[in-house]
C-alpha cells in the first residue's frame, strides 16, 4: 500500500469516528439549564427558541449560518403541546417559536420539555421551559379588536420589535388607553390556504388587541351596514382617519371584528321544575270523554263503491265484446265479390294441399331424392352413397 492510499484510509477512519462520536453524542444527549417563564392568562405569550441557547456558544459568537437546528417540545408526561400552546418554525435555519395565550383554565405550573436537533453534528439538546401561568396585574381588557394582517406572517410578528411597531402604528387608530396584545394567530390555523409561490404573498396572521378605553370612531366605523355593504360588493370600508397601519402593515379591513365586553351579558334563566300538572288555560280545554261512534257505514263504504265500480266496469265491456257483434251474414254482404273469390279460392287449395299430404301414395318429390339426373329425371339407387357421386356427371 503506497503513503497516499494509507493517508486516505487514515482520512476515511477519523471522517468515520467523528460520525461516531457526534452520533452517540448525540443519543446521550445534553441537559441544558432550565428556564422559568411567567405566562399571564389573557395575554400573548411568545418564547423564542434561539439556535446560540443550545449551541452553548459564548455571548460575542456569532451563530453560524449555515447551522441547521430543528425543534420538537412537549408537556412532560405528555406527547403534544397543551392546548393553548403553539410551535412554529420556518426553516431550520431560522429559530423556533413557543406562542399562545393561556385561559384561566390553564392557570398553574407546566413544564415544556423542548429537544434541539442538530442536523449538522447529530448533537441533542434538552431544556425544561417551567412555565408559571398566573393572572395579569390591572384592569381587564373589556374592548378587543382583532386585525388579519395579510402582509406578514406569524413567524414575523411574533418577535418583540415587530409587535411593539404595530401598536405604536395602531395608537394612531385607537387615540386613547393602553393598547396590549392578546393573541396572534396564524391565518392557516383559521382555515387560510398556502398562498402562490410568488414574491411578496404571504400567509397572513391574526393579531388581537386589548385595551380599557373605549373604541374609537374611526374603528365603528368598520362595523357599520354602509361598510359591510361596500365590502359584500368587494370594496374597502371608509375610514373617518388616516390609516397609520400602512403601509409597513397591510390589513384587511373588512375582516376586522370588534367585541364588547364591558356590558356583561345577562345571565340564562336556568328552568325551573314544576310538579308536572298543568295550570288552568281558557284557551286549552281537552275533552273529558269521547263519544261513541259507529264506523259500521264508513266501512261498506269504503268496500261496496270499489266492488260496485269494477262490476259495472265488467257488466261495460262484456256487452262491448259480446252482444254488440256485427254477425257473420252482414260481414259477408259488406264485402265485394272479387275479396270473396279470391278467399274461396285460396281456402279451396289450402284445403286440397292437406288432402294431397294425407295421403301415402303420392310419390316424393325429386328434389327431396339423393341425386336425380335433371335431363332424364333417372333416380340413382337408394345404396350408392350420395356423397361418392359427383354433382355433375360429365366428370367421369
Amino acid at each position: 500500500m503506497g503513503p497516499c492510499q494509507a493517508g486516505e484510509a487514515m482520512a476515511a477512519t477519523r471522517v468515520w469516528i467523528s460520525l461516531l462520536v457526534g452520533l452517540l453524542a448525540g443519543l446521550a444527549g445534553i441537559e441544558a439549564q432550565p428556564v422559568t417563564l411567567h405566562p399571564l392568562v389573557g395575554r400573548v405569550f411568545v418564547h423564542t427558541l434561539d439556535h446560540a441557547t443550545f449551541l452553548r456558544l459564548p455571548e460575542h459568537v456569532p451563530v453560524p449560518p449555515s447551522v441547521r437546528i430543528t425543534y420538537q417540545a412537549h408537556l412532560q408526561g405528555h406527547p403534544d403541546l397543551p392546548r393553548w400552546l403553539r410551535y412554529t418554525q420556518r426553516s431550520p435555519h431560522n429559530p423556533g417559536f413557543l406562542y399562545g395565550t393561556a385561559t384561566s383554565e390553564d392557570r398553574g405550573r407546566q413544564i415544556i420539555e423542548v429537544v434541539a436537533y442538530n442536523r449538522d453534528s447529530f448533537e441533542t439538546t434538552q431544556q425544561k421551559l417551567v412555565l408559571l401561568i398566573g393572572d395579569p396585574a390591572g384592569p381587564l381588557l373589556p374592548y378587543q379588536a382583532e386585525f388579519l394582517v395579510q402582509s406578514h406572517d406569524v413567524e414575523e410578528v411574533l418577535p418583540s420589535t415587530p409587535a411593539s411597531r404595530f401598536l405604536t402604528a395602531l395608537r394612531g387608530l385607537w387615540e386613547t388607553g393602553e393598547l396590549q396584545l392578546i393573541n396572534i394567530t396564524s391565518a392557516l390555523d383559521r382555515g387560510g390556504r398556502v398562498p402562490l409561490p410568488i414574491e411578496g404573498r404571504k400567509e397572513g396572521v391574526y393579531i388581537k388587541v386589548g385595551s380599557t378605553s373605549p373604541f374609537s370612531t374611526c374603528l365603528k366605523m368598520v362595523a357599520f351596514p354602509d361598510s359591510r355593504a361596500r365590502c359584500a360588493q368587494g370594496q374597502s370600508p371608509l375610514l373617518s382617519c388616516y390609516d397609520t397601519l400602512a403601509p409597513h402593515f397591510r390589513v384587511a379591513w373588512c375582516n376586522v371584528s370588534l367585541v364588547d365586553k364591558s356590558v356583561p351579558e345577562p345571565a340564562d334563566e336556568m328552568p325551573v321544575p314544576g310538579d308536572g300538572i298543568l295550570e288552568h288555560d281558557p284557551f286549552f280545554c281537552p275533552p273529558t270523554e269521547a263519544t261513541a261512534r259507529d264506523f259500521l257505514t264508513d266501512a261498506l263504504i269504503t268496500l261496496l263503491v270499489p266492488l260496485l265500480v269494477a262490476l259495472l266496469l265488467t257488466l261495460l265491456l262484456a256487452y262491448v265484446m259480446c252482444c254488440r257483434r256485427e254477425g257473420r251474414l252482414k260481414r259477408d254482404l259488406a264485402t265485394s265479390d272479387i275479396q270473396m273469390v279470391h278467399h274461396g279460392t285460396i281456402r279451396g287449395n289450402t284445403q286440397e294441399l292437406r288432402q294431397m299430404a294425407a295421403s301415402r301414395e303420392v310419390p316424393r318429390p325429386l328434389s327431396t331424392l339423393p341425386m336425380f339426373n335433371v335431363r332424364t329425371g333417372e333416380r340413382m339407387p337408394p345404396r350408392v352413397d350420395s356423397a361418392q357421386v359427383p354433382l355433375i356427371l360429365d366428370q367421369h
